[in-house]
């Protein structure tokens, strides 16, 4: 009987902090390495942060890549680490072919202060993220070390995703532990789909996989770690909790195997036997909620901002805003703005305030009628101009506010406003992160409940004002206007957009769906024309699988129409 004690070490690393991001891993391994480990496994692209778009062609980044992966295996042997192995994802350069620029997603082993084993799985793509619909892979075997007896296979990301791809080489002669290191960005109820797979991919072969994820924000996505080990028969024997740094820790037994490896190395003995942590799951709600909270802060922190204004309108989104950016930085780091015209009213202006008191947040009033009137002097505007005109006068002040103090802008609009074009370009969609691009409006109102009951829950008070959760929706820009004077009912609206949107049914299968057919014609209609104002959006965080500006895009001169 051979038995190998592993470490899953789930850290959040920075795009293109090569230092930072081996210093991450000296640490962990050195905590890992105390607590009796001998392979410690970091996640995909780890040395390099992820993912790196377009990094990947750059020749003077690869070379510095490589420097770094060697560089990683000397800091680890003056650490005193040598004995221990780690497996850990990088930037491989890229083969010397002709026009060929693209470096290739590896696994290095490093051992003895040496990396003694590289699998270099595929090239990079050029787009954001890895999508399993369109993955084609390059046939590569899986590298294969035996650690004290017992055999682990490495395998990247969507290696396990494809049944058809490096995995079949493992099914005649399968490894007792089949390591899988990840970068795989968070998405609505994708726990439960890893989950799956992993147990799948484990009755398959008939041996243990170990999963490790990073976690954390980059640009749009946000990771979400849930690494995990489960046995042959796909039982989870230890699990990771979501959103945090983690070292997941078990014994693995097996009978020695025998069969043919690239790589054998010495395991110390783990001493005392350790009981491996399972993580209980998170509701759906602190999920996304947690999944924002990341979005945010580490947008902020890795772009070297300290603070963030944003629009106070007493509204429902204004106010779920404030209370994720306060959560994310600290309240003292929000800065709040009220900017009333005449038709702003009194019960917003309170609620506004009552955001800022429950949270803690600052927040300063400048009144906009007088710079409305002055441009209005001068332009003569009326209608629909006039009233985005006072949008755009709100958008010019916190651009002049963040300009003139340092804060990011935060923008406030949801996936149900952008995807109708209920906003206004240069206005309210001014910005520099848009926390809730992503987030349905009926998303929105759910967190803001489950956000006030976990306050009380702990008992404190809830940070997103009552009155701004239950009055109807209104940008205020004339006399008693809702936006049901524009939008249908956000409920019925959600539910069209999570089939046109999100599966991407066209008129007839909507109907087919049971929605009214001039309901969904309006909605077509709106979303199809309102691409060029997504393309000018800020970023924001991804939740769902299709995200505008990430894994939607429509050609904004398109004469395709649904009717058609």
């Amino acid at each position: 009987m051979a038995q190998i004690r592993i470490a899953l070490a789930q850290v959040n690393p920075t795009v293109g902090d090569l230092l930072g991001n081996r210093a991450l891993v000296v640490e962990a391994t050195a905590k890992a390495a105390s607590r009796g480990a001998s392979l410690v496994a970091f996640p995909e692209m780890m040395l390099t942060g992820y993912p790196i778009e377009d990094l990947a062609l750059r020749p003077s980044f690869q070379r510095a890549c490589e420097h770094s992966l060697q560089t990683l295996a000397a800091d680890l042997d003056a650490a005193g680490l040598a004995d221990v192995t780690v497996v850990v994802g990088h930037l491989a350069p890229a083969l010397d072919l002709v026009g060929d620029r693209r470096g290739h997603n590896a696994a290095a082993v490093l051992h003895g202060g040496e990396v003694v084993a590289d699998y270099a799985k595929h090239h990079l793509p050029n787009y954001g993220v890895f999508d399993e619909q369109r993955y084609f892979h390059s046939g590569v075997k899986p590298c294969r070390i035996r650690l004290g007896g017992v055999e682990v296979a490495l395998a990247i990301c969507e290696d396990i995703w494809v049944s058809a791809g490096p995995l079949t080489e493992l099914a005649g002669a399968p490894p007792d532990v089949l390591l899988v290191i990840n970068g795989s960005p968070y998405e609505r109820n994708k726990d439960d789909v890893r989950l799956r797979l992993c147990a799948t991919r484990a009755q398959e072969l008939g041996c243990s996989v170990a999963y490790v994820n990073m976690w954390g924000g980059q640009d749009e996505l946000v990771f979400d770690g849930d690494s995990m080990i489960v046995s042959p028969d796909g039982e989870v024997l230890a699990r990771s909790p979501q959103f945090v740094d983690d070292l997941l820790i078990a014994d693995l037994h097996t009978d020695e195997s025998s069969g043919p490896v690239d790589v054998v190395l010495p395991a110390a003995s783990p001493g005392a036997s350790i009981s491996p942590v399972i993580a209980d799951p998170l509701s759906d709600a602190r999920e996304v909620y947690m999944a924002l909270v990341t979005g945010l802060r580490d947008y902020v922190r890795k772009n070297g901002f300290g603070s963030v204004v944003l629009g106070m309108s007493g509204g429902i989104d204004s106010a779920l805003v404030a209370a994720i950016a306060c959560d994310a930085i600290g309240s003292a780091n929000v800065h709040g703005v009220r900017m009333p015209s005449e038709y702003s009213s009194q019960h917003s202006m309170n609620d506004a305030a009552d955001s800022a008191k429950l949270t803690g947040m600052n927040l300063r009033t400048i009144p906009i009628h007088e710079m409305v009137e002055a441009f209005n002097d001068n332009l003569g505007l009326t209608g629909l101009a006039a009233e985005n005109l006072q949008a755009r006068v709100r958008g010019t002040i916190l651009m002049g506010i963040s300009n003139s103090e340092g804060h990011l802008t935060l923008a406030t609009g949801n996936k149900s406003e952008l995807a109708v074009g209920y906003s206004t370009i240069y206005g309210d969609a001014v910005g520099g992160f848009a926390p809730i691009k992503d987030v349905p409006k009926t998303l929105v109102w759910d967190m803001a409940v489950w956000r006030n009951a976990a306050a009380q829950r702990s008992g404190q008070p809830g940070p997103i004002p009552v009155n701004s959760i239950e009055k109807p929706p209104s940008a205020e820009l004339r006399p008693d206007q809702l936006d049901s004077d524009s939008l249908p009912d956000y409920l019925l609206l959600d539910r069209v957009l999570e089939d046109y949107v999100g599966a991407d049914m066209g008129s007839a299968e909507l109907a087919s769906r049971g929605h009214d057919q001039e309901l969904v014609a309006r909605i077509v209609r709106l979303t199809d024309a309102a691409e060029w104002k997504r393309r000018q959006y800020p970023p924001g965080t991804k939740i769902t699988f299709r995200a505008f500006g990430r894994d939607r895009r429509l050609p904004i001169t398109n004469r395709w129409r649904e009717s058609d």
